[in-house]
């Protein structure tokens, strides 16, 4: 019976062989990681719109305008990249520029978009239009029947592409889905319509349904909401300025609470 002996290997090939490996697999993972950008890139450079529900008798139905106010889409460079900046991933790189990041939560911005453009109001057709003032002053168009990345870091992707490209297209037909206009705001909202301010600090509480429920379909309802973690949104042009609870709620929640009055209203299912 023959013993089995091990073939020893010298340490200076054990140590090259070792660093080879891991050269290797650091390739495969920037590979991999150029695709994933890649992939990114592709998704968010044309996007796919969905087909908005038209009046079943063809006729004009009343709607609603949103406003997402102070919201907070700034690009840095950090390291050799332009990113989206927030505080959950740039919180060190912020506290060097001397800035607070607790208001970088462009999060905010994502779910509030999510919980309009979700909405049966907004597939129902009845989202006139929806408008991003962010902190930096840029004023950002988003077509209602565009389609905004579910995942954050895609999103986070699409929003950099569209502040230096100032346009998001369409696959296909080429539509510009998400683009830079210019300010103010009230240029492009209609003259009959009514501009309804949301805060907490707001004195005038009120019960939402009840509320839209009284206003007239003869007037355009634009909502105004902060998109910000802290802080008031702009009242200078705000007719009515009003609270929805007795507790501070997220942007997304407020935005949730509107479209249901308003479903409700227009018996919207």
């Amino acid at each position: 019976m023959v013993r089995a002996y091990g073939i020893k290997v010298p340490k200076s090939m054990k140590r090259k062989r070792s660093e080879e490996e891991i050269g290797s697999e650091a390739a495969d993972y920037r590979r991999h990681d150029r695709e994933d950008e890649g992939k990114t890139e592709d998704v968010i450079g044309d996007m796919p719109g969905i087909p908005v529900m038209p009046p079943a008798d063809g006729s004009k139905k009343p709607g609603v305008i949103f406003i997402l106010d102070k919201a907070p889409l700034e690009i840095g460079k950090v390291g050799n990249k332009h990113v989206l900046l927030n505080s959950d991933e740039h919180a060190n790189f912020l506290k060097k520029q001397n800035k607070d990041p607790s208001e970088y939560r462009p999060d905010i911005v994502h779910q509030a978009l999510l919980a309009i453009l979700d909405s049966p109001l907004t597939k129902a057709g009845r989202l006139q239009a929806l408008y991003v003032r962010s902190t930096r002053h840029a004023l950002i168009e988003v077509k209602p029947h565009v389609r905004i990345p579910r995942t954050f870091r895609r999103f986070c992707g699409l929003m950099v592409q569209l502040l230096e490209k100032q346009k998001i297209t369409a696959v296909g037909n080429r539509e510009k889905l998400l683009t830079l206009i210019k300010n103010p705001v009230t240029d492009h909202l209609p003259v009959n319509s009514r501009k309804i301010g949301l805060s907490y600090s707001s004195s005038k509480l009120v019960q939402v349904r009840d509320y839209v429920a009284a206003a007239s379909d003869n007037v355009d309802l634009i909502f105004v909401v902060g998109a910000m973690a802290h802080g008031i949104i702009d009242k200078g042009f705000i007719d009515d300025f009003i609270s929805v609870s007795n507790y501070p709620l997220s942007a997304a929640c407020c935005i949730s609470r509107i479209c249901n009055a308003l479903e409700q209203k227009w018996k919207i299912l």
